[in-house]
């Protein structure tokens, strides 16, 4: 793959993400258009075939992602993933701020409690 030697390397990520979501759907095709890099592994977490390090239930409640060696959920997955994507790795950066994460991480645990309400908007407007 093509890479820009300006660009620093970053760490292979893997994300795993629910595919039946519609609001993740929407997220994910987001993603895959600003990972121009390739430095991203999607993974449907509802495919029979996926390879998941923790059971489905797990990957489904919440984000994870693998940054190198590391297992993340919550936000710092979210961090993980920005900092792969160059357009997103100055946020994905700034996250690793402990204070940063820990108020990305109280408005994913917000954003978790209304999933259920804006998954079923997204359903009957077609998304």
């Amino acid at each position: 793959m093509f890479r820009l030697n300006w660009l620093p390397d970053v760490p292979q990520v893997t994300v795993w993400h629910d595919g039946n979501c519609p609001l993740c759907q929407k997220e994910i095709a987001l993603m895959r258009r600003l990972d121009w890099r390739g430095n991203i592994q999607f993974i449907d977490a509802t495919s029979e075939t996926a390879d998941c390090p923790l059971s489905r239930h797990e990957l489904l409640e919440r984000f994870h992602a693998r940054e190198g060696e590391q297992m993340y959920d919550g936000a710092a997955a979210f961090a993980a993933m920005w900092r792969a994507i160059p357009p997103l790795r100055p946020l994905g950066e700034i996250a690793r701020f402990p204070l940063m994460l820990r108020g990305l991480e109280y408005l994913y645990g917000h954003f978790l409690r209304v999933r259920p309400v804006l998954q079923k908007i997204m359903r009957k407007i077609g998304h």
